[in-house]
């Protein structure tokens, strides 16, 4: 029993603990104030199915050999698109959610393809460049939002008719549709079922894929590129392979996220999306050569959940409004730890 303790905590990684065991005071804080613990993890249950998908999309970048994926917003920004396109022609519900979906897809990958070859021509210098194509794919999109063609009037300024909003609101097309599909209550705490379902779907195909022919020879990629050369195997066209699907995850994660948050926030809104994914796939156990599906669900949910319960007890505990303050802290302390974990954590 207690080498399988033993053989338990080196598997979870001293500071996945640490951090579990900080979650946990705070929860047992909460309980002793106003607060209310099932509405903190109703929202923490939220904030890891809108997130999770951001997480899983670091796995086949790293697993690729393109280390972490810094250039999250070309991604994102296919997937924003998709979005724009269902609200233009006012779809709803399901409908609106499967559109916005469809339009993302192809622009992710075509996104990532593109991606990838720039990727391709930089190895060794993957996380530096794809975090300046990522920035710079934001700010060259915020010239496109104000010269969109797009003409429905909750959509654009209603001043000029011309240029999209800063924030848009999806409660009058697919706003909360995967939320509310199934949604139940137990004990006081909402569970988002179809949120959790669609994250765990995605999350059990790229396990499956993981486990496929070319995701095993995209992992021999990015873990022995010369074994990978002498096996025969294409390791620029493996690699855009990982990259690929990193960003058509990615798409596919903002729409999930937008869906849930209820509003799409334009120009700047994407700008720093890969830095808390990749805090929390670090946290998670994951390394910048090596990561798995397991690592980005564990992280995702200490993440996640420590940035949910943390602000509203800080609130509680410390006299006056310092939520904000608190969100800035915990959240960029985490970030911090993370990036300086080369081994996602494994060394204290």
């Amino acid at each position: 029993m207690k080498d399988r303790l033993i053989k338990i905590y080196h598997g979870f990684g001293l500071p996945r603990l640490i951090i579990s065991v900080f979650l946990l005071a705070l929860i047992i804080v909460a309980a002793g104030t106003d607060l209310s613990v099932p509405g903190l993890l109703s929202d923490s249950l939220v904030r890891i199915g809108q997130n999770g998908i951001y997480v899983l999309a670091m796995i086949p970048s790293i697993q690729a050999g393109a280390g972490l994926n810094f250039g999250l917003p070309v991604g994102v920004i296919a997937g924003m698109v998709g979005v724009l396109v269902s609200m233009e022609n006012s779809l709803m519900g399901f409908g609106g959610f499967l559109v916005a979906l469809l339009v993302a897809i192809p622009l992710g990958t075509i996104a990532g393809y593109l991606y990838s070859l720039l990727l391709n021509r930089v190895a060794g210098q993957e996380m530096m460049v794809g975090t300046y194509v990522g920035f710079s794919v934001v700010a060259g999109m915020c010239i496109f939002w104000l010269m969109a063609p797009f003409s429905n009037p909750a959509l654009i300024w209603p001043v000029g008719g011309q240029g999209l909003r800063v924030t848009l609101t999806l409660v009058d097309t697919f706003g909360g549709t995967l939320n509310n599909f199934l949604a139940f209550q137990i004990f006081g705490l909402t569970v988002p079922t179809g949120l959790l379902l669609f994250y765990a779907l995605l999350a059990f195909l790229l396990w499956l894929f993981l486990r496929s022919k070319p995701g095993v020879a995209m992992e021999v990629v990015g873990r022995n590129p010369r074994f990978a050369v002498a096996s025969g195997l294409n390791i620029n066209s493996y690699r855009s392979v990982g990259i690929v699907l990193s960003t058509v995850l990615a798409a596919i994660g903002y729409v999930v996220y937008a869906q849930s948050f209820g509003f799409a926030q334009l120009y700047n809104g994407p700008l720093m999306t890969a830095f808390p994914a990749v805090a929390a796939v670090l946290i998670g156990g994951a390394s910048t050569r090596e990561a798995k599906v397991v690592n980005a669900i564990i992280g995702v949910i200490l993440f996640q959940t420590l940035l949910t319960v943390a602000m509203p007890v800080t609130n509680q505990l410390v006299e006056g409004n310092i939520s904000e303050i608190a969100r800035v802290i915990v959240s960029n302390g985490m970030i911090l730890y993370a990036l300086t974990r080369v081994t996602g954590g494994e060394q204290a």
